[in-house]
C-alpha cells in the first residue's frame, strides 16, 4: 500500500507546481512600462542588426586578402612597377572601364571638387591607390603597411551586387546596394593577377588556359561553378560564365540563384569561402560527386573547414540586411503607363505569366524550380546544378538589370526576345500589339 501511495504522489506533485506555475504565469502583470522598453530595445535591436549586415555587406572581406593580395598577387598588378608592383598598373580610368565603381560619398570633399573640375589624373595608378586608401572603391579594400604601401586587397559582396548613381560622374557615385554591376569585367580584372597558378593547379590545366576561360567572360558575368565542374565553355564554344543576378527584391523567395543550389544564406555562405576565398566554413555533400562535380570533389571543396571562421558568425546580420533590399521601382517615363496596365491584364491572362512569376513576388511560392523542357531551353546549366532544374526568376526591379540580355546567360537580347520565346514555346497567339503591351509591364514591374 505505501508503494501505491508513492506512484501517485509523484504525478501529483508534479500537477501541483505545475498548477503554481500558471497560475503565477497568468496573472504575472507586466505593466505599460515594461512594454514600452521591451518594444524599444527590440527597435534598437533590429537597427543595429540591420546596419552591422550592411557593413558585412559593403566592408566585409572575409580574410579573402590572403588569396587576392598575398596569393594571387593583385594588388602588384593595382600598383604597378613604378610603385613597387609590376606592369604598368591599374589607373581609375582603366578601372571604371573594367566595371569598378567609386563611392563618391567616401572621397573627400577636396577630391570631390578637383573631380568635378577635372584636376584629377585618371591615367594615374596611384590615383587608384589613394582611392583604395578612402575605401572608396566598391566591393575592393586595400590593405596599407605602415609606410603607407599597398600590400594587398580582399573583397567584399558588394563588388558584384551593387552599383553607384553616378551622380558625380560615370561610374562615381551614391551606393546602389543590391543592384547587379552588369558593367563588372570579374574575369578580365581576375586575369590581371601575376600568379594565376592556383587556379591553374585547381583545374589542373595552364595558366594560358585559366587566362583564356576569364577573358571570355566578359562584363556582367561571373562562373561561380567552374571550381566545381572545370567547364569554361558550353558544347557550342560560348562562355560557360552567367549574368549576375541581382540581390534585391528577394523577401520570400525561396532559392535565389539561376539554377537553385539552396536559399540565400546557403549562397552567402558557398559563395564567401568558394569564390571570394575568405576564411569559413562551408558544407554541401552533393558536391562531394566526381562525376558531376570533379573539380570540388577532388579538392575536398565540399567541406571547407578553416579557423578562425570569419564568415559563419556574420552570416546572419548579412542575410537580415540582403532581406530589406526591397526592388526599386520603375522611374516614371521609363515605360509608357497606358501600355502597361493592358500588359498587366494579359501577363495574369492569356500569356499566363502568372501561373509561374506569381504576384507581388514574381515568382513561385515553395519550389520555384522548372526542368529545362518545360522551358524550352537546353540543359547545359541546368546540368551543371544538383537539381538540375532552373530557378524561376523574380521580375521585380527588371528594369534595372536589362544590361548584357535575359535569362542566365542573356542568351535574350531584349525581353520582347523574350516574350517571342514563350510565345512559340507555349503556342500563346499574342498579337504584336499585346507583345509590346507585356514588354511595357515587365519594364514597370
Amino acid at each position: 500500500m505505501p508503494r501505491l501511495r508513492k506512484i501517485y504522489l509523484i504525478p501529483a506533485l508534479l500537477l501541483l507546481l505545475f498548477g503554481i506555475s500558471a497560475i503565477v504565469f497568468f496573472k504575472l502583470d507586466l505593466g505599460p512600462n515594461f512594454i514600452r522598453s521591451f518594444a524599444k530595445e527590440t527597435q534598437k535591436s533590429t537597427e543595429d542588426f540591420l546596419n552591422e549586415g550592411k557593413a558585412i555587406f559593403r566592408y566585409d572581406t572575409f580574410g579573402s586578402e590572403e588569396f587576392w593580395g598575398q596569393t594571387l598577387r593583385l594588388h602588384e598588378a593595382i600598383k604597378g612597377s613604378q610603385l613597387g608592383g609590376v606592369g604598368p598598373g591599374l589607373s581609375p580610368r582603366t578601372a571604371l572601364t573594367l566595371g569598378l565603381k567609386v563611392d563618391s560619398e567616401a572621397l573627400p570633399s577636396s577630391l570631390v571638387k578637383q573631380l568635378k573640375k577635372g584636376k584629377v589624373n585618371l591615367d594615374d595608378p596611384a590615383t587608384t591607390v589613394a582611392l583604395l586608401k578612402n575605401d572608396a572603391v566598391v566591393g575592393v579594400k586595400g590593405f596599407f603597411n605602415s609606410e603607407g604601401q599597398l600590400t594587398s586587397v580582399g573583397i567584399q559582396c558588394a563588388l558584384c551586387h551593387s552599383t553607384v548613381d553616378d551622380s558625380l560622374a560615370p561610374g562615381i557615385g551614391r551606393r546602389l546596394d543590391g543592384w547587379a554591376n552588369r558593367d563588372l569585367n570579374v574575369g578580365a580584372i581576375i586575369a590581371l593577377a601575376p600568379n594565376l597558378q592556383p587556379f591553374a593547379d585547381l583545374l589542373q590545366v595552364d595558366v594560358e588556359t585559366v587566362r583564356e576561360v576569364l577573358l571570355a567572360w566578359g562584363p556582367g558575368k561571373f562562373d561561380a561553378l567552374l571550381v566545381l565542374d572545370g567547364k569554361g565553355f558550353r558544347p557550342d564554344g560560348k562562355t560557360a560564365a552567367v549574368l549576375i543576378p541581382p540581390a534585391f527584391g528577394l523577401t520570400g523567395v525561396n532559392l535565389s540563384t539561376w539554377t537553385g543550389f539552396g536559399s540565400m544564406t546557403y549562397w552567402n555562405a558557398f559563395v564567401a569561402n568558394l569564390e571570394m576565398h575568405g576564411k569559413g566554413r562551408f558544407l554541401d555533400v552533393r558536391l562531394n560527386d566526381p562525376e558531376q562535380f570533379p573539380v570540388a570533389a577532388r579538392a575536398g571543396l565540399w567541406n571547407v573547414k578553416v579557423e578562425p571562421d570569419l564568415i559563419s558568425p556574420k552570416l546572419p546580420a548579412l542575410h537580415f540586411y540582403q532581406l530589406s533590399l526591397q526592388a526599386p521601382k520603375a522611374p516614371a517615363g521609363s515605360f509608357d503607363q497606358r501600355a502597361a496596365a493592358r500588359g498587366e491584364r494579359i501577363f495574369n491572362g492569356k500569356a499566363r505569366c502568372s501561373n509561374c512569376h506569381v504576384p507581388p513576388m514574381f515568382t513561385e511560392p515553395g519550389f520555384n524550380m522548372h526542368k529545362p523542357e518545360e522551358i524550352g531551353i537546353d540543359s547545359f546549366q541546368a546540368d551543371r546544378s544538383p537539381e538540375r532544374m532552373y530557378r524561376t526568376a523574380p521580375l521585380r526591379g527588371l528594369w534595372t538589370h536589362q544590361k548584357g540580355g535575359f535569362y542566365h546567360d542573356g542568351r535574350f537580347a531584349t525581353l520582347l526576345d523574350v516574350v517571342n520565346h514563350y510565345n512559340k514555346v507555349f503556342k500563346l497567339n499574342l498579337s504584336e500589339q499585346e507583345k509590346k503591351d507585356l514588354v511595357e509591364y515587365l519594364k514597370s514591374i
